[in-house]
């Protein structure tokens, strides 16, 4: 990454411009930094989370929107949060509660977001089990809360440092992992209706042995390359997680659905109903150093940057 000036953009048809406070760090982030070929030119604004203020409105977009206090989640091919202005899709854009601060906010969209996709892949819970995989990170923060709320025994998976805190949040039992391939023997005695893995492909794959018959499998960090199972077996359910099919594919009704949920949270952790997760907060001339870091994952918490104070 290289910090440069450029022109202020400006917003088209049904967009906003957006004065970022507070920009959200994610896996994504560093992931796909010289990995999006064509579709990213020389130039282009990284980031997918903020949080600010509109500035100004394209056509087509209500004057109520003006000067509202807004995060959002920003679409990877469209030039992203890691900049003093950002154009975005009024569609995409959810009101912050009164009195919330840019920084709580501009940790919510992808992570909060991702986790309840996550659990509209899922049947209704009824008292079910649900293993949720990786759940130290920020997505799990927020699944282990929302599966509760939904009725679903859980059962988090994640490094023991973050026992404490997922048994704070509503997980019923923890299990230490990532799980050592050497270790899916024992696991198969264990039995979920459904799981939801936040590490990767070979981790589901070691983990669908541990589903119930007509179980599901949602992945949020990589798909499963193959079948878990032999046809008609244990007559598996497979689904996977991305924001980025609502901002290629979405409908107005997709989206008021994305939105509203994601503003139900956000009223959700004012009203301290949901806990926010913990963050580290830096100045934006250190945001190569936190994205290093989040690679690294040599800390805890919600990394986050101050764009303006």
């Amino acid at each position: 990454m290289q910090l440069q000036s450029l022109p202020l953009p400006q917003p088209g048809v049904g967009q906003v411009l957006v004065r970022n406070r507070v920009v959200g760090l994610n896996p994504v982030d560093w992931k796909v930094l010289g990995g999006m070929g064509d579709a990213w030119a020389p130039g282009h604004v990284p980031g997918v989370d903020g949080a600010g203020e509109i500035v100004a409105l394209g056509q087509e977009v209500p004057a109520t929107w003006q000067g509202s206090h807004v995060a959002y989640h920003q679409d990877l091919r469209r030039d992203g949060s890691f900049a003093e202005y950002t154009v975005v899709d009024a569609r995409a854009l959810m009101r912050i509660p009164h009195a919330m601060s840019f920084a709580t906010a501009a940790a919510v969209p992808c992570p909060a977001l991702t986790a309840w996709m996550a659990l509209q892949k899922l049947p209704p819970a009824a008292g079910r089990t649900l293993l949720i995989s990786g759940a130290g990170g920020s997505v799990g923060h927020t699944l282990v809360q929302l599966a509760r709320q939904y009725g679903w025994h859980v059962v988090a998976m994640a490094h023991r440092r973050h026992w404490s805190r997922l048994h704070g949040l509503g997980a019923e039992k923890c299990l230490d992992g990532p799980m050592p391939e050497e270790q899916g023997v024992w696991l198969e005695e264990l039995q979920f209706t459904a799981i939801i893995d936040c590490v990767g492909a070979d981790q589901a794959t070691r983990l669908a042995s541990s589903l119930q018959a007509n179980g599901h499998m949602v992945c949020i960090q990589g798909r499963l390359e193959h079948w878990p199972c032999t046809p008609f077996g244990r007559a598996l359910s497979l689904h996977e997680v991305a924001l980025g099919a609502l901002h290629r594919y979405g409908n107005p009704t997709d989206w008021q659905a994305l939105t509203g949920a994601g503003e139900q949270m956000l009223q959700d952790i004012a009203t301290a109903r949901l806990q926010a997760e913990p963050h580290v907060l830096h100045e934006f001339d250190q945001l190569s150093t936190a994205l290093g870091e989040l690679k690294s994952r040599n800390f805890s918490g919600k990394s986050l940057v101050r764009v303006h104070p």
